[in-house]
């Protein structure tokens, strides 16, 4: 009797199995990942096919195509709410807490993350703390603090606050990405006669980029989103931000959804080219110092 072949046979009979099991879970994969995908982009899709629409149109078709495709929707939003100022006055105040956001925390960072000092758990629980302060809980105080300061509708009554509130979460990533960063490196460094500050300017900051992609992407999306900080500490209409002159287009009688929408997706590009930009190195810094080795 040949017990060869009933045993080649069931493992063929397996290894066909496999292969089928194998095609269904990556067909089931790519399924999932293909909802998931029209599930998470739909809703940019609804808002830009809505900017189009007039009014009537929104309510008689709020999840289909207009009827008829509204472009100066665009150009009667840009002027009426004069967006273009609103667009400068975001961008200050982004750019400006950005900018002091990533430089205040790589150097807090470098520090924390390349250097033992006693004091050094108090100030990582410090700013772990601040990351779970309610924001809006302190617009009373801020707002005390910024009209004794004589702060109130400038730009820095704005880019003072999201400074504070973006240095706690930029402080955890830089630190926990830093901290995975070879101490031979540093050795080498120091070796080749490279003093303090090459070595963060030099060396760190270069090695730290998809971690500052990430605190990049974070902080700019907070502070160009923001309505409540603006809403409480700028009055003066040309200071107001991008989410204060889209809100003109409500009122309290009604709301016109087309110049609302349209005011929206103009304001999202900015923050779409920056992920786009961006997204590779952040992907890298949020994983940073998962695992190490």
């Amino acid at each position: 009797m040949n017990l060869t072949t009933p045993l080649s046979a069931k493992n063929a009979g397996n290894g066909g199995g496999g292969r089928v099991l194998g095609k269904t879970g990556r067909l089931l994969f790519w399924g999932l990942l293909t909802l998931y995908g029209v599930v998470t982009l739909y809703p940019f899709f609804w808002l830009v096919i809505s900017a189009f629409k007039t009014n009537a149109d929104f309510y008689a078709r709020p999840f289909g195509l207009p009827q008829v495709w509204h472009g100066d929707n665009f150009t009667r939003a840009w002027e009426s709410s004069r967006l273009g100022t609103a667009f400068g006055n975001s961008l200050i105040v982004a750019l400006g807490s950005l900018v002091l956001t990533l430089f205040i925390a790589a150097l807090t960072s470098f520090i924390l993350a390349r250097f033992q000092f006693r004091w050094k758990g108090g100030v990582l629980t410090f700013f772990v703390i601040g990351m779970l302060i309610p924001i809006h809980s302190t617009l009373v105080p801020l707002f005390i603090l910024m009209k004794q300061m004589s702060l109130l509708n400038t730009y820095w009554a704005l880019i003072l606050p999201y400074t504070a509130f973006a240095l706690p979460t930029a402080v955890f990533v830089l630190t926990a990405y830093l901290t995975s960063v070879p101490r031979e490196l540093e050795e080498a460094a120091f070796i080749d006669g490279t003093g303090l500050w090459g070595l963060f300017f030099r060396i760190m900051l270069p090695m730290s980029v998809p971690a500052l992609a990430t605190v990049t992407i974070l902080s700019f999306l907070h502070s160009w989103n923001d309505f409540s900080f603006a809403l409480v500490f700028i009055n003066k209409t040309a200071l107001k931000t991008l989410p204060l002159a889209i809100a003109n287009f409500a009122d309290g009688y009604q709301t016109d959804y087309g110049l609302s929408l349209a005011g929206m997706t103009l304001s999202v590009i900015p923050t779409i080219v920056l992920y786009l930009l961006f997204q590779e190195q952040m992907m890298k810094g949020m994983t940073a110092g998962a695992v190490k080795g």
